[in-house]
């Protein structure tokens, strides 16, 4: 084993460690939270959200292949979520079937949809095609705390690791339906309509945070 490898090993492990010790001491407020099932879309920054799902069993999220993923991977793995790999570059297509496979199932799925290499919070249209084929809508979520204590760390994303015992809000919006007829051109309406509904929540959350 190189020594990246084994550095990748240890973080994974210390991250499982992490969120099974971190389930006593976290607090995250569902708002508007699907009723039925979907297809969640956040940004590849708040993948620590996903702490905040209810029935993680029940929720399959697709990671990517990249080191990064294999840390994110086995942390998810410590939350409940199923975990299927692949990105647009590596296995894409695999992990996408078996994504859409568990959807068709009857699972949630769940979607970083600016990852695994950004460009940050620009919605890739791979959420769509599979919100179109499955005929299970999209719902996206967004995540946040105003406190000190909400790590944001210096990688592409900006990403965002709570530490214990803070308060955190999950905002959803309303379910975005995708015929399973759209064109190309309906595919990037769909696409375009995610990612202004995503800054929309998390601008919602930072301004009005006290009041929701």
């Amino acid at each position: 084993m190189n020594k990246k490898s084994f550095k990748t090993l240890l973080l994974a492990k210390l991250c499982t460690l992490y969120f099974q010790f971190k389930r006593h001491f976290y607090y995250c407020k569902n708002i508007n939270y699907p009723k039925s099932q979907c297809i969640f879309a956040l940004w590849h920054a708040h993948q620590c959200g996903l702490y905040a799902l209810e029935e993680r069993e029940k929720t399959t999220v697709m990671i990517s292949r990249s080191n990064d993923g294999e840390i994110i991977a086995q942390a998810g793995s410590a939350m409940g979520l199923n975990v299927v790999r692949g990105s647009q570059r590596r296995m894409g297509a695999t992990a996408a079937l078996e994504l859409i496979d568990a959807i068709k199932n009857g699972n949630n799925g769940a979607l970083t949809i600016d990852g695994p290499r950004g460009p940050n919070r620009i919605v890739k249209k791979g959420i769509v095609e599979i919100a179109k084929i499955t005929g299970v809508p999209i719902v996206p979520m967004s995540w946040y705390s105003p406190s000190k204590f909400m790590l944001k760390l210096k990688t592409w994303d900006e990403f965002r690791f709570p530490l214990n015992c803070i308060k955190m809000k999950a905002l959803y919006g309303e379910p975005i339906y995708v015929p399973e007829d759209a064109t190309d051109d309906d595919i990037e309406f769909y696409r375009k309509k995610v990612e202004d509904e995503l800054n929309r929540l998390y601008d919602t959350l930072k301004t009005n945070f006290k009041k929701l």
